[in-house]
């Protein structure tokens, strides 16, 4: 091999590894590989400072620190999809968002629960909190984050799958527990 081939060859990993970093995208199978990994989301209807608001907003909200940024990100996405959809779900989150101020993701947390309890009567707010429990908790970086392996019919169900993992529990003697299924 001349120089020459060598050294395209070293360009287009390059440029493949740039674009590979560039495709993990939020909802892609990438995503789910490694902690804290980059990630992208591409807005239609929010403008970054929007965005920004938006995620300062749903981490004040639901505050769980150790979570990783994506799954608050997915609520965005979520909104930002139907944003683009309906014209008026869209004025009403830009209306809201106006009610927060520019400076809002910048504020500490004890100022930006001071302008949340002043709005939180209002529709914008409602429907921020509504979408937040709905979309963040159904993730799966939350599942993993909380502990939670799915649904359990697909593998035998709970019983012998830790529906008795109560280690904080004294255990029951046996004649107060009652019959066993299966008659064990």
């Amino acid at each position: 091999m001349d120089g020459t081939s060598g050294r395209d060859r070293r360009e287009l990993l390059k440029a493949c590894t740039g674009l590979l970093t560039g495709v993990v995208i939020l909802g892609s199978p990438l995503a789910a590989l490694g902690k804290n990994r980059a990630w992208a989301l591409y807005l239609a209807a929010f403008t970054t400072s929007q965005a920004n608001t938006l995620m300062s907003m749903l981490r004040t909200i639901l505050p769980h620190d150790r979570l990783d940024d994506l799954a608050y990100a997915r609520v965005i996405q979520e909104l930002d999809e139907r944003a683009r959809a309906d014209a008026k779900f869209a004025t009403a989150l830009t209306k809201g968002l106006q009610l927060l101020g520019d400076t809002f993701s910048k504020q500490s947390e004890p100022e930006r629960v001071d302008v949340l309890k002043r709005i939180e009567t209002s529709e914008f707010f409602r429907i921020i909190r509504q979408k937040a429990v709905e979309i963040l908790y159904s993730t799966a970086a939350a599942f993993s984050h909380f502990g939670y392996e799915g649904e359990a019919f697909s593998k035998g169900g709970y019983l012998h799958r830790g529906f008795n993992d109560l280690h904080w529990l004294p255990e029951v003697p046996a004649e107060d527990s009652g019959p066993l299924p299966g008659g064990g």
